[in-house]
């Protein structure tokens, strides 16, 4: 992984657009210019990591500071990526990092959508779903903190 520069986000709309087309399409909710517009209107390098594989661009994932916890976004691979464990790779790197500092991490999923089982994989628990999105929660693991509670 290396750190997201601004020009990177035409890439990364671009990989958005690919990768969530099929969910959004499956909820009704695809629209070609919306779907890479909110990645514009939101991106944040300082809070992005640009994932290459053999030298090339393979996706992206941003880790932002919110009230109480740290918000997972943007994370796509290209999809002949996917589903050889890069994606795990890149989570237990990032989430390392959060454990090590206790942070909670949230995220939102597409209902639906097959990353919603990575994300458990990783210890992602749903915590509320509306129509569209799943709404899950990831307390740190090894916080001494944490030990002893249940």
């Amino acid at each position: 992984m290396r750190p997201a520069r601004p020009a990177d986000v035409e890439a990364i709309a671009e990989l958005r657009a690919v990768v969530m087309r099929p969910d959004l399409e499956r909820l009704g909710r695809y629209d070609e210019h919306r779907v890479r517009q909110r990645l514009r209107d939101g991106f944040s390098p300082q809070h992005t990591s640009i994932i290459v594989s053999a030298g090339t661009f393979a996706g992206s994932i941003a880790l932002r500071p919110a009230e109480d916890c740290l918000r997972l976004e943007h994370f796509y691979l290209t999809p002949a990526l996917q589903g050889q464990g890069l994606g795990s790779a890149v989570l237990r790197t990032l989430l390392a990092r959060t454990d090590t500092c206790g942070d909670l991490v949230r995220l939102n999923v597409l209902r639906g959508s097959p990353a919603a089982r990575l994300y458990e994989r990783h210890g992602f628990t749903v915590q509320t779903q509306d129509a569209i999105d799943v709404f899950m929660l990831r307390r740190p693991k090894g916080n001494p903190a944490d030990e002893g509670t249940s």
